[in-house]
């Protein structure tokens, strides 16, 4: 491998960090290691993968879907907080985490379908829906692919297509550039598993703003002001959602839920336990 093919690899993982946040858990005396968590980490068998998943709390059920190259320890300041009042399931995307897939191809809408199937084997009817990145691709297509799973969701810097028009133009460059460095790299097994991660955002998702009328529940729809996801393309998604709040936080960045995690999950919560109401006509100068 080349110097210059190592340093954009290395370019990549970095910029991954950016888009997913992605952190190792830290072993802590009596603290609960989400993600690696012997006790409680189960796997299901669907759609040809074992998907490994982690449940906490009681109430109705609230499934968290993290970003490219996370994992479901992205939300450990999320899972003790919503897991006092819902039954939290934190998943391992397809390719993600524990969850391993040897596949060649990997797809937004193969992954909902793969959390359709789960929560149907875990019989859970409907449940509420945290996405952060990738995660909200994810629970934007659950809910238009699979309504009757979705009845409420929050879902953070958020993309409907791949270009320059909605991620930052360096970032989106950087990750075409590192995508086509890697295509003169031997493919071992850890350069396929890369590759398809970066394949699934360079070239993916393909949803439309008229697709986002099929998404028929309450949805709160969040971003940083100076996040990789361009505050223009975030508001164009809550304004193609029937149903929707939108909230871009101020001097933030990507990493909503971690930077501000006390603001982001009391935002959420009250979102996810009030009716929901759109301010109309005079009211709107209250």
């Amino acid at each position: 491998m080349s110097k210059n093919i190592f340093l954009s690899i290395i370019a990549y993982l970095v910029m991954q960090c950016t888009f997913a946040q992605s952190t190792l858990p830290v072993a802590s005396s009596g603290k609960t290691i989400f993600g690696s968590n012997a006790k409680i980490g189960k796997y299901a068998d669907i759609r040809g993968i074992k998907m490994y998943y982690e449940v906490y709390g009681t109430g109705k059920p609230l499934l968290l879907i993290h970003g490219n190259g996370g994992s479901l320890e992205n939300f450990k300041n999320q899972i003790p907080y919503f897991a006092k009042n819902y039954k939290v399931i934190a998943v391992d995307s397809r390719a993600h985490g524990k969850s391993v897939d040897t596949g060649d191809s990997l797809s937004y809408e193969m992954m909902a379908d793969d959390f359709d199937a789960l929560l149907t084997k875990l019989s859970v009817d409907s449940c509420y829906v945290i996405g952060w990145s990738d995660g909200g691709i994810n629970g934007l297509l659950l809910a238009i692919r699979h309504p009757e799973k979705v009845k409420k969701m929050a879902i953070t810097g958020t993309n409907l297509w791949p270009d320059t028009t909605a991620v930052v133009p360096s970032v989106f460059n950087e990750l075409v550039a590192v995508n086509d460095s890697l295509a003169k790299v031997t493919p071992s097994p850890d350069v396929k598993a890369l590759k398809k991660l970066l394949n699934l955002m360079v070239f993916n998702p393909h949803i439309s703003t008229a697709d986002l009328k099929m998404v028929k529940v309450p949805t709160l729809v969040i971003g940083g002001d100076n996040d990789v996801i361009l505050p223009k393309h975030t508001m164009a998604i809550a304004n193609g959602i029937p149903q929707s709040y939108l909230w871009i936080l101020p001097n933030s960045g990507h990493s909503t839920l971690i930077v501000y995690k006390e603001m982001f999950n009391q935002v959420v919560a009250d979102f996810l336990k009030k009716p929901y109401k759109k301010v109309k006509g005079m009211s709107q100068l209250e």
